[in-house]
């Protein structure tokens, strides 16, 4: 199977789009792997400049969700975590221990972390919206101070340019 990707600027630095034949597989912030030889460059495919453009929404303050087909690849349990994510809604946050037992399985806080570190869909699956049982920003892959931009962004504190 090849893998369409494409690039864009934005906010918290370059962005990297995957995409099997429908469905995105990939959001990766830099650093970013090299395209690998199953992968072919797809600036100007439909689906990839849809995505694009939902991001370059979202970055503006103008879209509160995506709509956009995900097939994200992990284990059962990390579907399971990246599904509830999905599930947090815009602007809000919640703890590690609170997504756990959304996922009915409350004694899980330092699994659920893990799955969220291996969430491969960044920003549109918002893994950014967990924060530690104390309101303190942790375990973001990006980046700390990539996530307060996003929950900056996500709480109304500005618009950010792309």
């Amino acid at each position: 199977m090849t893998v369409r990707y494409t690039t864009m600027p934005s906010p918290i630095d370059e962005l990297l789009i995957l995409a099997d034949e429908n469905r995105l597989v990939g959001l990766v912030m830099l650093p970013h792997p090299e395209p690998g030889p199953d992968w072919a460059r797809a600036d100007h495919d439909p689906f990839l400049v849809e995505a694009r453009h939902q991001l370059e929404a979202y970055f503006a303050g103008e879209r509160t969700d995506f709509e956009l087909p995900l097939a994200p690849e992990g284990t059962p349990f990390q579907q399971q975590v990246w599904a509830a994510l999905r599930e947090i809604p815009y602007g809000q946050t919640i703890s590690y221990g609170e997504l756990a037992r959304r996922i009915g399985n409350p004694q899980a806080s330092r699994a659920v972390g893990l799955a969220n570190g291996r969430n491969p869909i960044s920003v549109i699956v918002p893994c950014h919206r967990v924060i530690g049982a104390n309101g303190a920003l942790t375990g973001y892959g990006g980046g700390l101070g990539r996530k307060q931009v996003l929950l900056s962004l996500e709480q109304g504190v500005t618009a950010l340019p792309v």
